[in-house]
């Protein structure tokens, strides 16, 4: 029997092969349970089962086999699912014809042999008269018994025939309930369910959501873990919109939101990170390479925790994210506590001041033109002025509004002052317009770390895009060097980093080439210069413009800026892990029950979004099962095995949509037979056949061609 599945993604160590070894075991362990289900049912009905393969053995291809009574045994050269092969049941449209005529044949000549063995003077039936010529509709349903080996697959009844069919699912939803119970006794660490930035211009950043808030409910469903939050947004009404309750640090009630997250990546999302602690990760490096707590003295190590900034008390990640945000041009004392030796069972805890400088920005010295605000966030000081999507800024207090990059710094240290826009609105009766706006206090702030992001000014509250056009090249930089002058336009940027042997050992994510494109889609200008920051020393950007139409093209090294400061000082901060641990087996079979039904249904929301909401290309194959379920193992036993509770209903659910070859293909024939008490045609069976193959090939391609792009850009 063909199964198919597919799921809506430091080399070589001992602990990688071990992690290795965990996945293969998992993911092996799904598809057995499902070809069991199919075995053992078919095996209590009587069916002779032929073959038992974990893979599929392509032109007689395998790694192992062996024979055991009537069952021949192995694995398949190729590990994208298994089958089971029954007697009289064939999946290939090529043999699947002659499995009929074989036994077709076989009941034929059965019965020419009892009639040659009958005694001479027994009445004879009519049947000779009544015996239907080739030509003539063969009456399926009556001679259906005597056409089959008793011990076919196609001789059991319609019920039998369903069971047996039906046995591979219902034991993937066992066993995913099975994996779901036992990860909740031995415990899971989650991500939960806050808010760590907030990414510019999506619909969290309209609606106002803050660092540190924490999501309560999303659509009138509880929430505790960030998938949760995840599933609930890019699988929600984004046409009516999604009600969520948020819980703001010093906000007595809790604040409701209606969002309507934009289309990011192929699907829906709100424009979050997850949360974060003040707790280094304990895997560490403890900083960003070259970045200001990477030069800090002492230095960081993984696992400390920060409790004060200059004598201010830090006791989440919110009040460190603002005091970094009003503080990005001062040296910094951060106190942090930091475990020292175990000495009988217990841990000494001291307390170390570590000195923080400054994380000057790098650049290549361009200032680019400022485009139209396209943005303007929900109650903040710019609309309660009356600024518009489409106005353009020319001025503030009367000066030009300069660089576009550094606006948000320069209005964060005027604090709440009144200052005044001078704006451009299309169909206003005057050239431009005065705007009086209070800015207020922004303790936060905003980075542009997705392409296409605009730049936001946190004080005002608006968003524009950077547009791709230079305005000028500041004197003696690297641009201005390379000869870019005002009006040349941007069309591409190559991030290369330095040669392999100059990296640290202990980087834990390895640089690689990155081409950000530039055009009227993609102004991406924001999101570059944010891409070069805690880059290795050595890194060069390769940038190609256009001047009157004729191609150029210059190798920069961008350089710090003296005056523009990165708030963020480049802390490698744990993210906030919730821990499930059921106390006994009865809890841990209810929360079992509810993660088994919350994958099932996963699944199927999916496939129900999927070509609308969402992209197909959000689909992964093999590679990508194998990479989610890695980084699963490697986040403990308790996560990997809620990963196969995932896959395996993911398993279940795609075997059983109606599509010829797959489980519920055959339950739909089946139930055809059923309800007409005669099987289909055989020409439409082998039709339906022949497209469901090609299908589930195409499918195939489409998923595994998704799987090495992806691999490659990974690389």
């Amino acid at each position: 029997m063909l199964d198919f599945f597919l799921i809506a993604s430091g080399w070589l160590s001992a602990d990688l092969w071990i992690g290795i070894l965990k996945v293969a075991v998992g993911l092996g362990m799904v598809i057995f349970v499902h070809e069991l289900g199919h075995f053992a049912v078919a095996k209590a009905c009587g069916v002779k089962c032929e073959k038992f393969y974990l893979g599929f053995d392509i032109g007689g291809c395998k790694i192992c086999r062996f024979t055991y009574g009537e069952t021949e045994y192995g694995i398949g050269i190729l590990p994208l699912g298994g089958y089971v092969k029954m007697l009289g049941q064939e999946d290939n449209p090529a043999r699947l014809k002659e499995e009929i005529e074989r036994a077709k044949q076989q009941s034929e000549d059965t019965a020419e042999g009892a009639e040659e063995t009958e005694p001479e003077n027994k009445a004879q039936p009519a049947k000779d008269e009544g015996r239907a010529t080739d030509d003539e509709q063969i009456d399926v349903a009556a001679a259906e018994a005597a056409l089959y080996d008793p011990r076919s697959y196609l001789a059991q009844s319609v019920p039998k025939r369903m069971a047996i069919i039906s046995a591979g699912v219902i034991m993937n939803l066992i066993f995913a309930f099975f994996m779901a119970v036992v990860a909740y006794k031995i415990g899971v660490k989650e991500l939960g369910c806050g808010v760590g930035q907030v990414i510019p211009g999506q619909d969290a950043w309209q609606k106002n959501i803050k660092t540190g808030d924490v999501i309560m409910e999303i659509a009138g469903e509880r929430t505790t873990r960030f998938r949760d939050l995840r599933a609930g947004i890019s699988l929600g009404d984004i046409e009516d919109g999604i009600p969520i309750i948020v819980r703001r640090p010093g906000v007595e009630q809790p604040l409701r939101f209606v969002v309507t997250p934009r289309n990011s990546r192929g699907m829906p999302m709100l424009g979050i990170t997850a949360p974060l602690t003040t707790t280094f990760d304990k895997e560490g490096p403890a900083a960003v390479p070259t970045s200001a707590a990477e030069r800090a003295t002492p230095p960081f190590e993984p696992s400390d925790t920060i409790v004060k900034i200059d004598g201010t008390p830090i006791e989440d990640y919110a009040q460190l994210h603002a005091y970094l945000a009003l503080h990005p041009d001062e040296m910094l004392k951060v106190t942090v506590e930091r475990a020292g030796r175990r000495a009988a069972g217990t841990v000494d805890v001291e307390q170390v001041t570590v000195e923080v400088g400054v994380n000057p920005m790098l650049r290549l010295g361009l200032i680019m033109e400022m485009g139209e605000i396209s943005y303007v966030q929900d109650d903040s000081p710019a609309e309660k002025a009356g600024i518009e999507q489409g106005d353009k800024i020319v001025a503030i207090d009367g000066a030009p509004p300069g660089d576009p990059m550094t606006l948000p710094a320069r209005l964060a240290k005027r604090g709440a002052e009144t200052i005044t826009l001078t704006v451009e609105r299309e169909g206003a009766a005057e050239p431009t317009t005065k705007v009086e706006v209070a800015l207020r206090k922004a303790d936060w702030h905003e980075t542009p770390v997705t392409k296409g992001c605009p730049m936001t000014v946190p004080s005002l509250g608006i968003g524009y895009y950077v547009l791709n056009r230079v305005h000028m090249a500041i004197d003696g930089s690297p641009a201005a060097e390379a000869g870019l002058v005002n009006g040349d336009l941007i069309v591409r940027a190559t991030i290369i980093p330095p040669p392999k042997d100059t990296w640290p050992e202990d980087m834990r994510f390895k640089p690689r080439k990155s081409k950000i494109p530039f055009d009227e889609e993609n102004r991406n200008w924001p999101a570059f210069v944010y891409a070069l920051q805690g880059n290795l020393p050595g890194t060069q950007v390769e940038l190609n413009w256009t001047r009157q139409e004729e191609q150029q093209e210059a190798t920069l090294t961008a350089v710090a800026d003296p005056q523009w400061f990165n708030p963020d000082r480049g802390f490698e901060l744990a993210p906030v892990m919730i821990d499930r641990k059921a106390e006994n087996w009865g809890e841990a079979t209810r929360w079992g029950w509810e993660e088994t039904v919350d994958s099932t249904l996963l699944v199927y929301r999916f496939l129900q979004k999927l070509g609308s909401q969402i992209s197909p290309t959000n689909l992964g194959g093999p590679i990508s099962i194998f990479i989610m379920a890695k980084h699963a193992a490697d986040e403990g036993v308790g996560k990997l095995l809620l990963f196969l509770t995932l896959l395996s209903a993911n398993l279940a659910v795609i075997n059983f949509l109606p599509i010829p070859l797959l489980d519920g293909g055959h339950m739909v024939l089946l139930t055809w037979e059923g309800i007409r008490r005669k099987p289909a045609d055989e020409r439409v069976q082998i039709a339906l056949t022949y497209v469901g193959l090609v299908f589930i090939l195409s499918l195939m391609v489409w998923v595994i061609g998704l799987d090495l792009v992806r691999f490659w850009s990974w690389l």
